[in-house]
């Protein structure tokens, strides 16, 4: 038996939205490996499919389960609750890691027409509110819960612009603002549920190891304490720590994982 103060409680029902993301992949291994039940919810459901039986099979268990869900459909939304609850009988809680954008997202500032901009941070933004408020009224029946919900650095602090030059790459103006604002909607959350047992916390990570190109992660280090660039597995720590024993009396925070580099200068 896993006894842990630091690691999941066995048994413990995670839904991950976004789940086979580059992020969501992590968390979900993270989970399964420390005693969770981790649920990917994920609008790809055949990726969604693979991956939980691949995770199965590595781990020689039926710990991951899926489900299809569509961060900005109510109904999806709601209809995978549902189904989650059907099987499983309870959630304990929902991590918020899907990254959902348009084919334009990821131009230069100049370039972000006003329509391509409203529709990202409502793809993102507001796909994150809904699963938050769907799931947090669920949990204020049940008087438990804990969302948790993926922003970033960029926002906290303002983009390094001089790290992208001499790439195609940029900081998406889309991106800050929606990664700040989630940060303040998980405070308001925080405040609005007050009594309610719900933790409410954000987990805002440095960059993450994809394939980047070698200028870029060279400038991106130098900013770092230690190692700089992180991989999935490393912010996947900070989320099996926030969902366990441990962070019992944590709630309403913003934890930056990102080797110090925010703080360097």
């Amino acid at each position: 038996m896993n006894n842990n103060n630091s690691s999941v409680p066995i048994g413990q029902i995670v839904v991950v939205a976004g789940g086979a993301g580059l992020l969501g992949q992590a968390f979900v291994r993270a989970l399964a490996s420390t005693g969770g039940i981790p649920i990917i919810a994920d609008i790809d459901e055949d990726k969604a499919k693979y991956l939980a039986k691949k995770i199965n099979s590595e781990n020689n268990s039926d710990t991951v389960d899926y489900i299809q869900m569509n961060i900005t459909s109510k109904t999806s939304v709601k209809n995978a609750l549902n189904c989650v609850l059907s099987k499983h009988k309870t959630v304990h809680a929902l991590v918020n890691s899907a990254y959902p954008r348009n084919s334009e997202y990821g131009r230069k500032f100049e370039d972000v027409t006003y329509e391509s901009f409203c529709e990202n941070v409502n793809l993102h933004l507001g796909g994150y509110f809904l699963t938050a408020q769907q799931f947090a009224e669920y949990f204020k029946a049940m008087n438990y819960g804990s969302i948790i919900t993926v922003a970033s650095i960029y926002g906290v602090v303002s983009p390094r612009f001089d790290i992208y030059e001499g790439t195609k790459m940029t900081m998406p103006v889309e991106y800050a603002a929606i990664k700040s604002a989630l940060i303040h909607l998980n405070t308001y959350m925080m405040a609005y549920y007050k009594g309610s047992k719900i933790r409410f916390n954000c987990i805002s990570p440095g960059g993450i190891l994809s394939g980047q190109p070698e200028e870029f992660m060279s400038k991106y280090n130098a900013y770092g304490q230690k190692k700089g660039m992180l991989s999935p597995e490393d912010i996947a720590k900070t989320l099996v720590y926030l969902l366990s024993p441990a962070a019992e009396y944590i709630n309403g925070q913003n934890i930056i994982v990102d080797d110090g580099w925010s703080g360097n200068s």
